[in-house]
């Protein structure tokens, strides 16, 4: 078939493309399906499960039939629908689901054996005999499942990730949606026009008939032009919304560049999460067919589609169609065809006593009942009045009716609702709160309908958010009535399709009626009906209306399935945002992390987090030399740590001190202003969750630290309890750990470096005692936290402040401490530091530990309750068990290799007799040989005895003495002074 006259193609320059191989041309304008049928190829792909031969059957987003295989290499692109493919130089496309060529499949042997694979098969056969499943059916399941394949490589392109926020977001840029756009733009709302198709118009792009007497294309251009010249007003054209999820916030998929030939100028696509006050939905409707015996023939598609490519696409199927409908939109695409030059075969038309409004044969009171041509449609039966004979023609368009697209509306659980006019199911009430619904997708079919309920749902939507809009002067518009028949199928003995891509049948579903499979959701997984890349948008309310028509009862009796997103498909690619590779998960870096780069830092990475491991200097050999100086240099100076990485939880509120109180084990409401609390949090079964310090800095203010690890899970902990489990609380919570950079200052000269950068703060021992906090100003007026808290069993402070100072105030107190030893240490350090002290860490807190093996069962509050409290009471975990203790090697020469055993010198090592393990280890320079802490049965009573550490995976024995924990000061003097 050659190309038809018209278009929005343009013809001026060529796009050569190829498809399975074979070279072809199209235009600018075009998508990989209308350039085929304008190349004469009607066979585009093969059927699910018995790999019959199908054709294009839709010109959108619902296409259940044309899904190829994109590009090569690397960029290869499964299940990518023929109909939104652009159409771009050097495209290269395959068909699939096939083994040999599209024309002869080697299993479209499957076919044959269809009375096997009826409605149910899998159910009914996997089952048995048992031993069968893993050895033969799952392999044989696997190698069969999906539709296109992989290329098994890293795929090289680029995704990204957005928020966008706004007044207003319209999903739909066909007529409705433009008329909201427009009308909502005007009065200054900021508002998103998010549209799937690469073109503003919708279907009035694919009809014929004018708007002011014009095509409708002048108006759309006149109102691009607009649209460009308002800054409140974001156009996102092929762009998806793929999903409606609470609280008003709404997914989108932007093709960035698949339309553009690789490399990709730029990324691929993008995934947008989109928050707006009000949305409205104006997604169109969708063309029901009607089955009939061998209705999958390659060359039988939806009447409305065949329009879209006669009017958009300049391209048809065949010189020669037919035209089956129950209703006068069928006609619609007979005139548009004739109107082109293609010869109208005939028009059978389910009605009786209807005209033709054009100069084609009409068959009035008819059905198709059967259909020739395996590989393209070549003849069509014809019966009426029990009298049949065939017609030839080379493609059949169908007309049976439109159905809302309804899904975005039900994301929420919220249910359609019949309508019997319409005959179809339209949105009901009980959708999204945020969410109108108009134009076709409400049930507004005709183009003047669709204008104005898309106008009329804007100002609703902007009075509800206190704007004032006027109704702009929307263009006269055909305004048709509706005049169909309830016409669902024809009956026969022949096969006849109602989900193309799954290959259900009518027979199907009578098979799922007759073994009680009557429930839609029932009807639907014993089938697999609309299981597949189209949702069952071209099939689901059809088979309900088949399945009525068997019950006896009517389709809303019979019901409808639940749509969840997403709407169409997702490529996993876009879902993560591009995090693969580096960009996995995101690399956070502190604030100091500059100066310390400058300072030759190796960094090392701690969660998500990159933290100075250790700051070599010229002549050091080793590492332990360094981490060596730095500890040494903390303890008879100062030392500075960025600790920013701890999690920082802003609590506020009347009840933020009865909230806190709950939540950890301690009590923390009775805390004095001014002061800091170690806080121990449980989980609910009583095991230690997390622990840090609670400074109050008001009686309604607290600041929280977390560890590390566990900044992200405790937020979202509390953020549960304060939601679910106490919303009647007054108390408010903001993650802060970003917005503050904290430094560690210890050492026994940290208070005379801190008298040089705070602004006239008395810090004397009296003044600010060990565990006080407050709020100052540092370096002349820079705002700033101060606790005197110790991790390190030293003198020692924390002090924050904003983010963007963190760099500079380290450079800073390095430069004006100097004389003092001031000397920046890192994590290694920091671990010995706090082993020496014999703080618990996070290898101490790994889920599996109780206060009582940490040494805090006291701090477990007996006069309030919280969160795990009563849990960790048990017998089990109150008990003494096995404790934290230290541990040194009875040979300083010899190390202590955290993970190791813990086993009785005369005792055989084996499971029954561990003892214990050490969970962290370090050499100490205070000590002078390696040093650990770990957890030992009857660990207090064993202080002093030698104990044997295992470690069978470097086949280590080594004989440790049990300590105390606090090989620093184990008095606390240092901190407290």
């Amino acid at each position: 078939m050659t190309r038809l006259s018209g278009g929005l193609i343009d013809r001026s320059q060529t796009l050569r493309f190829t498809f399975d191989g074979k070279s072809y041309t199209g235009h600018p304008g075009d998508t990989l399906a209308s350039a085929l049928l304008a190349n004469d190829v009607r066979l585009m792909g093969r059927s699910f499960k018995y790999h019959r031969p199908r054709g294009v059957f839709t010109a959108g987003s619902e296409e259940p039939n044309a899904l190829v295989e994109l590009r090569t290499g690397a960029r290869q692109e499964p299940n990518t629908r023929a109909t939104m493919a652009e159409l771009f130089d050097g495209l290269s496309a395959n068909s699939q689901n096939r083994v040999g060529s599209l024309n002869f499949d080697l299993l479209a042997v499957n076919d044959l054996a269809s009375p096997f694979f009826a409605a149910g098969f899998y159910y009914k056969t996997f089952m048995w005999p048992r031993a069968f499943w893993e050895k033969l059916y799952e392999p044989m399941i696997r190698r069969a499942a999906g539709l296109g394949s992989l290329s098994m490589q890293a795929d090289p392109d680029a995704y990204d990730k957005g928020f966008l926020h706004c007044d207003l977001l319209v999903i739909g840029g066909g007529a409705a949606g433009l008329a909201a756009a427009l009308t909502a733009a005007r009065s200054g709302a900021q508002v998103i026009l998010a549209d799937e198709d690469f073109r503003l118009g919708g279907r009035l792009l694919s009809e014929s008939h004018s708007l002011n007497d014009a095509p409708a294309t002048d108006w759309i251009a006149a109102l691009e032009a607009e649209f460009a010249s308002l800054p409140n007003l974001r156009v996102m054209r092929r762009t998806t919304v793929f999903g409606t999820f609470d609280h008003g916030i709404y997914g989108a998929v932007e093709r960035v560049s698949d339309h553009l030939a690789a490399p990709f100028a730029a990324v691929r696509q993008t995934l947008w999460r989109i928050t707006a006050k009000r949305a409205i939905l104006a997604a169109g409707a969708t063309e029901r067919h009607i089955p009939f015996a061998n209705n999958d023939r390659p060359g039988i598609m939806l009447a409305g589609a065949m329009r879209s490519y006669a009017n958009r696409f300049a391209a048809s199927p065949a010189d020669r169609v037919a035209i089956f409908t129950n209703n006068d939109d069928g006609h619609r695409t007979a005139l548009d065809l004739a109107a082109k030059g293609v010869e109208i075969a005939g028009v059978i038309d389910s009605r009786a006593g209807v005209r033709a409004l054009g100069q084609y044969p009409v068959f009035a009171g008819a059905m198709v009942s059967d259909a020739k041509g395996r590989l393209g449609l070549t003849r069509l039966q014809v019966t009426r009045d029990g009298q049949s004979h065939w017609l030839d023609c080379g493609a059949l368009g169908i007309a049976g009716g439109w159905n809302p697209n309804v899904h975005l509306a039900s994301h929420h659980r919220g249910r359609p609702v019949w309508d019997e006019t319409l005959l179809s199911f339209v949105p009901g009430q009980d959708g999204p709160p945020v969410m109108s619904v108009a134009g076709a997708a409400a049930g507004k079919g005709s183009t003047h309908a669709a204008l104005t309920s898309g106008a009329e749902a804007a100002l609703a939507a902007l009075s509800e958010l206190g704007r004032t809009a006027t109704l702009p002067d929307l263009p006269r518009a055909e305004d048709a009535p509706i005049n169909q028949q309830a016409f669902w199928h024809v009956p026969g003995k022949g096969r006849a399709w109602v989900d193309f891509q799954n290959d259900v049948t009518v027979k199907d579903i009578k098979l799922a009626h007759q073994e009680n499979m009557r429930p839609v959701e029932h009807l639907k997984r014993w089938t697999t009906l609309g299981m597949a890349t189209d949702q069952g948008k071209t099939a689901n309310v059809t088979a309900l209306a088949v399945m009525a028509e068997l019950t006896g009862k009517s389709i809303p009796e019979t019901g409808t399935t639940i749509f969840r997103p997403p709407y169409t498909g997702v490529a996993l690619s876009v879902l993560g945002g591009g995090d693969t590779g580096k960009h996995f998960r995101p690399t956070r870096l502190t604030p100091t992390h500059d100066w310390a780069k400058a300072q030759g830092a190796v960094f090392v990475e701690v969660g998500q987090w990159m933290r100075a491991q250790y700051f070599p200097r010229a002549g050091e050999t080793t590492w332990r030399e360094t981490v060596d100086r730095e500890v040494l240099a903390t303890r008879a100076g100062v030392g500075l740590c960025d600790v920013t990485t701890l999690g920082k939880v802003d609590v506020q509120g009347a009840d933020a001190g009865e909230f806190l109180n709950r939540l950890y084990a301690n009590a923390m409401a009775s805390l004095k202003v001014g002061m800091v609390r170690y806080g121990l949090m449980l989980r609910e079964d009583g095991h230690a969750y997390d622990d840090g310090t609670c400074a109050r800095l008001a009686e309604d203010h607290y600041v929280v630290t977390t560890t590390t690890a566990q900044a992200g899970p405790v937020y979202r902990h509390m953020e549960y309890a304060r939601q679910c489990l106490w919303p009647e609380l007054d108390v408010q919570l903001i993650s802060t750990t970003d917005a503050w950079a904290q430094i560690s200052v210890a050492g026994p000269n940290a208070r005379a470096l801190l008298e040089r950068i705070v602004d006239g703060f008395d810090l004397s021992n009296t003044a600010f005692p060990f565990m006080a906090c407050t709020e100052l100003t540092v370096c002349k007026g820079l705002r700033a936290r101060l606790f005197r808290i110790s991790f390190s069993g030293e003198l020692a402070y924390e002090i924050a402040v904003p983010a963007r100072y963190g760099n500079a105030l380290m450079a800073q107190m390095i430069e004006v401490g100097a004389d003092l030893g001031a000397t920046p240490y890192g994590t290694e350090a920091l671990g010995v530091l706090r082993i020496e002290k014999g703080h618990a860490a996070g290898n101490e807190l790994n889920g599996q530990t109780t206060a009582q093996m940490l040494g805090m069962g006291k701090m477990v509050s007996t006069k309030k309750d919280a969160i795990g409290a009563v849990m960790s009471r048990r017998e089990g975990l109150s008990a003494e068990r096995r404790i934290l203790v230290g541990l040194m090697p009875v040979d300083a020469s010899q190390p202590v290799v955290a993970g190791s055993h813990l086993f009785a010198p005369d005792a055989e090592q084996k499971t029954e007799t561990d003892l214990g393990w050490i969970t962290s280890a370090c050499f100490s320079p205070h000590v002078g040989s390696g040093i650990g802490l770990g957890f030992l049965a009857d660990g207090t009573a064993r202080i002093g005895q030698e104990i044997i550490a295992a470690n069978p995976l470097q086949g280590q024995s080594v004989r440790l003495r049990v300590v105390s924990p606090h090989f620093v000061d184990p008095e606390g003097g240092r901190l407290r002074d």
